[in-house]
């Protein structure tokens, strides 16, 4: 599954979750009604989503989602994207969906959803970055202005290249080049500003519930 980074915001986003500490978890094989609610407010495809949702949650019960909706800006045109991670006992669930315009393929508007079963074990970090206005001030369980959520399970590998250095300067030697390798599978942005403080805290919480779970 490719990588969910959209930096072309549009400033009208929703976030919300459920399953934190003391939650029940979803009726197996079913979607909790609390998710459904979720799906509905965001208001894109509620139908479409939870019927990948369901092919992909089997006879597991979701423990604990969030589902993120963006709008985004490419070349002039609006597109609409929603990412649903979900998990159950065993396995994160991700779905996404973004819908396109009449192309080569379509005559019509059509949406295309995904979506990717990943074992807990495979989980390889689960990564919150936090954006927190007046740290000095900071308070915990204070929401942070802005969150980025980066989950990486080794679906997708970035490898970054650069001209190796040498310590000689009159070297004209070719040393090849160094570079990183890092996983990035998806990253889930959720600012304040533009979605509000609870769709932040939706995120921080679901965080909180999906390392916990890798840590079973």
């Amino acid at each position: 599954m490719r990588e969910r980074t959209h930096s072309r915001r549009s400033g009208h986003g929703t976030s919300s979750t459920s399953g934190a500490e003391g939650a029940v978890p979803g009726r197996p094989g079913e979607l909790p009604p609390r998710l459904l609610t979720d799906l509905e407010r965001a208001g894109y495809y509620p139908a479409l989503l939870a019927d990948a949702l369901l092919t992909a949650l089997g006879d597991e019960g979701v423990e604990a989602h969030l589902v993120h909706q963006e709008t985004t800006f490419d070349g002039g045109e609006v597109h609409r994207h929603v990412t649903v991670l979900a998990t159950t006992a065993t396995r994160l669930l991700v779905a996404h969906a973004d819908d396109h315009g009449p192309d080569e393929t379509s005559p019509e508007p059509y949406a295309v959803c995904s979506t990717e079963a990943v074992p807990l074990e495979r989980v390889a970090s689960v990564v919150l970055s936090r954006v927190v206005t007046r740290p000095a001030d900071h308070r915990p369980g204070a929401v942070p202005a802005e969150v980025s959520l980066t989950l990486s399970w080794g679906a997708v590998q970035r490898l970054d290249l650069e001209p190796a250095n040498c310590p000689d300067p009159d070297c004209e030697a070719d040393h090849g080049y160094t570079g990183t390798a890092t996983g990035d599978d998806l990253t889930v942005r959720v600012a304040g500003a533009a979605e509000g403080a609870d769709a932040v805290a939706a995120a921080v919480e679901f965080a909180g519930a999906l390392s916990a779970a890798t840590c079973r």
